[in-house]
């Protein structure tokens, strides 16, 4: 039986240094329009979830409001025939938690198109563990193997590794053969970067260039840069011949100074991944090797399980950078 209110949080928002949050009780009713509603089990925290809860309106517009780009759980309702009462489900991207409830809720109403069905050998809590992190990581490491790129071309450069993105990245990566680099700010993660796989570790410090050169000495046949700035920068002008370098973030910088050499001179492509508007058959793609090929073995080492009342403290440990690994956020049995 749905239930006529359900537990969430909710922001208040008066300006992007004026919010409240809080755990609270919503109608069902006040949800959004949608051909499905999902009972939410488990949900994640992402950078952007931490933005949008601390009244960002790059990020969302109209508040009060309540975050969560990812969902997985059960439908509770749906007016579309593709899903049924019952059926496990995940939702990541599009608008949800951005402009549209989201899940950091027990409930969510979204349109069918957003929704996925949850591949088989793949379970609600690991789907969360991925989230938008592991599908943004897995999109970029598809583009690796587009590209023409195999373990035997090189080391793959992974920024901002032990970030929720960056580790699966090292993880994914390794898990398919290939030599990784990972390169961070916390020098001391060393071990646990090691453990999920990554080949060598390296302090940003050592990839950063502020010469104004071109081009350096090549170092990598392909780059995962998470963070943007001076480290994508100076990543591409550190690549191989027709190296292949993704770019997904930008909690360096959204900025970037680089000249047209490496793309002219080494030939390298520079792919951009946006992972909310996937189309679907891609998107449905990609979970299925997320559940398959490139399911890892340890992901009970990536992530950290807190209930909706431990989301005020993890969103502060994101923001002020203290965090490793995903946090998934559970909201069900």
């Amino acid at each position: 039986m749905i239930p006529e209110t359900f537990r969430t949080m909710i922001v208040h928002s008066a300006s992007e240094t004026d919010h409240e949050r809080r755990i609270a009780e919503k109608f069902i009713r006040d949800l959004p329009a949608g051909d499905v509603l999902i009972q939410v089990v488990y949900s994640s925290l992402n950078y952007k979830d931490a933005l949008s809860a601390t009244g960002n309106r790059g990020v969302t517009r109209t508040y009060p409001h309540t975050p969560g780009i990812d969902a997985a759980g059960i439908v509770a309702e749906s007016s579309h025939p593709a899903f049924l009462p019952g059926e496990p489900v995940l939702v990541t991207g599009y608008d949800l938690g951005m402009n549209t409830s989201g899940g950091f809720g027990q409930y969510v109403r979204v349109p069918a198109d957003w929704v996925v069905k949850l591949p088989e050998n793949l379970s609600l809590k690991e789907s969360m563990i991925y989230g938008t992190a592991g599908f943004t990581a897995s999109l970029s490491v598809q583009k690796i193997v587009e590209h023409g790129l195999t373990p035997d071309s090189g080391d793959i450069l992974v920024t901002g590794a032990t970030g929720g993105v960056g580790s699966l990245a090292v993880s994914i990566l390794s898990k398919i053969g290939y030599s990784v680099t990972a390169a961070t700010g916390k020098t001391d993660q060393n071990d646990f970067l090691r453990n999920i796989g990554a080949k060598a570790v390296i302090s940003r410090a050592d990839i950063v260039d502020d010469s104004k050169r071109p081009l350096l000495k090549a170092r990598w046949a392909g780059v995962v840069d998470t963070v943007g700035g001076n480290i994508l920068a100076s990543a591409l002008k550190s690549t191989f011949q027709r190296a292949a370098v993704t770019c997904c973030g930008n909690v360096a910088s959204p900025t970037f100074a680089a000249t047209v050499y490496p793309f002219i001179l080494r030939g390298i492509t520079l792919y951009g991944i946006d992972s909310a508007s996937t189309p679907m058959p891609i998107r449905q793609k990609i979970w299925r090797k997320i559940a398959g090929e490139w399911k890892i073995s340890h992901l009970d080492s990536l992530h950290t399980e807190i209930p909706l009342e431990g989301l005020e403290h993890a969103i502060e440990r994101m923001l002020s950078g203290g965090q490793h690994g995903r946090v998934i956020v559970r909201l069900g049995d």
